[in-house]
């Protein structure tokens, strides 16, 4: 689901530079087993893990705030367990989702170490933050442009932690052989791919805007996915901070791509009604029923948990898989960053280990979506994972959701637009809307 987060626009600033679980199942009765006997041989040796630098900390109290409960809570606490373990350090966290708590928090009493979804306390606290360089930050291990994203005025503040990506098409690989198709590696070739689905008496897409006072966020990712292709990743920030207009023709263009699909029964499961009225799960679900009423689906990383809760018997890979948008110079989606209030010695062991070799293979280990520490590579064991952490280490860039990025009031024009042009309002009049929304709201 869409977050609405207006604050979310300051990190637009930082990056104007750079270039979602399986139902649960009984827990079975043990059956007894028979005694192993004795091995003969001594036991393998486990290689040691990644040493951990407690920076003098030992023993000593940090504390936290995060947006995290519940399991993601659960992660986190199992992604910091080995530095707990190792300098016998003690955790104290704050969970809240509420800005001003957290503004509060900053002004008054600042946690150690702040994790946020956006870049925004970078401009609203730049002169509390400490320098990730002089507090144990390893910059070597992330890539330029997220170093970019969390600097400010020359001073590296920021540094991604969780990151979770969209600009990817899920579909069922069982499908794909039946028919013949292959997996494009080319936007050339998804345009023929789709074609060809056609031309076989196959609808291609599933899409499904409605999502109650968020419908349209799904357009919206697809679009963005789209501009990706056509335009990069610098246009998706200037539409992001205004200094594109909404109703430009590279936007325009975007839509018309788009439009093709998204309201023609031939392309997509409804035509445009379908594509207006069906809630974004369902949509999902559609590729993967039996049988199947399409071919794909433009959805990000939570899909794949979603076909797993609603047909557990499908196996991943087999079944259901996914292909990074091909084409795309760059991806959409989310993080959430590491921000230290203190320098203190338990500051740096946290911020050390977080963006170090033991920090990133722990995180990878755990599952907790995906760690934009290079180091976290070859660490996770998730299939599905694993081949996502491979799609983001090898994007060219990285931009946030447009959605998620811009104000309130922008952010529903847009959707509104989507909606609108789906259903047959003239595409310029749709955007008309959209471009006036965004110009009062950024200026």
């Amino acid at each position: 689901m869409k977050s609405r987060n207006i604050v979310a626009l300051v990190m637009v600033v930082a990056l104007l530079l750079a270039a979602c679980a399986p139902a649960a199942t009984p827990t079975p009765t043990p059956r007894p087993r028979p005694t192993e006997p004795p091995p003969t041989t001594a036991p393998p040796t486990v290689p040691p893990g990644p040493e951990i630098d407690c920076m003098g900390a030992e023993g000593e109290q940090v504390t936290v705030l995060y947006q995290w409960s519940g399991a993601e809570e659960e992660k986190i606490n199992a992604v910091l367990k080995p530095l707990v373990d190792a300098c016998g350090i003690s955790v104290v966290a704050t969970t809240t989702r509420d800005e001003a708590v957290l503004d509060t928090k900053a002004k008054s009493e600042p946690p150690d170490v702040l994790f946020w979804p956006s870049t925004a306390p970078l401009t609203l606290y730049t002169d509390l933050l400490k320098d990730l360089d002089a507090v144990g930050a390893d910059p070597a291990n992330y890539a330029d442009y997220w170093k970019t994203m969390g600097s400010v005025d020359g001073r590296w503040l920021a540094v991604p932690v969780k990151a979770d990506i969209k600009t990817i098409i899920w579909y069922s690989p069982a499908n794909f052989e039946l028919f013949g198709y292959e997996v494009p590696t080319t936007w050339a070739e998804l345009e023929a791919l789709v074609e060809d689905m056609v031309a076989d008496g196959n609808v291609p897409w599933s899409m499904g805007l409605e999502s109650d006072a968020a419908t349209g966020w799904t357009g919206s990712d697809f679009i963005q996915d789209i501009l990706l292709v056509q335009q990069g990743p610098q246009y998706v920030m200037n539409l992001i901070n205004g200094t594109v207009a909404y109703n430009d023709a590279g936007v325009k263009q975007a839509y018309e791509t788009y439009g093709k699909w998204a309201k023609d029964d031939m392309y997509t499961v409804g035509g445009a009604t379908g594509t207006v009225s069906t809630p974004f799960l369902d949509a999902i679900y559609k590729v993967f029923s039996d049988p199947p009423e399409a071919m794909m689906v433009k959805q990000s990383g939570f899909a794949g948990g979603a076909v797993a809760a609603q047909y557990p018997d499908l196996e991943y890979g087999v079944d259901y898989d996914f292909f990074a948008v091909p084409g795309a110079q760059g991806m959409q989606g989310g993080a959430d960053f590491m921000m230290a209030f203190s320098d203190s010695p338990v500051a740096k062991a946290v911020v050390a280990y977080m963006t170090g070799p033991a920090g990133a293979a722990q995180w990878a280990s755990v599952g907790f979506d995906l760690s934009p520490n290079m180091l976290a590579l070859g660490n996770y064991t998730d299939a599905a994972l694993i081949k996502k952490a491979e799609a983001l280490a090898g994007a060219a860039g990285f931009t946030p959701d447009i959605g998620d990025s811009i104000p309130a009031p922008f952010g529903t024009a847009e959707w509104k637009a989507i909606v609108d042009y789906v259903q047959g309002i003239d595409l310029d009049t749709a955007l008309q809307g959209a471009a006036a929304a965004q110009a009062d709201a950024l200026q």
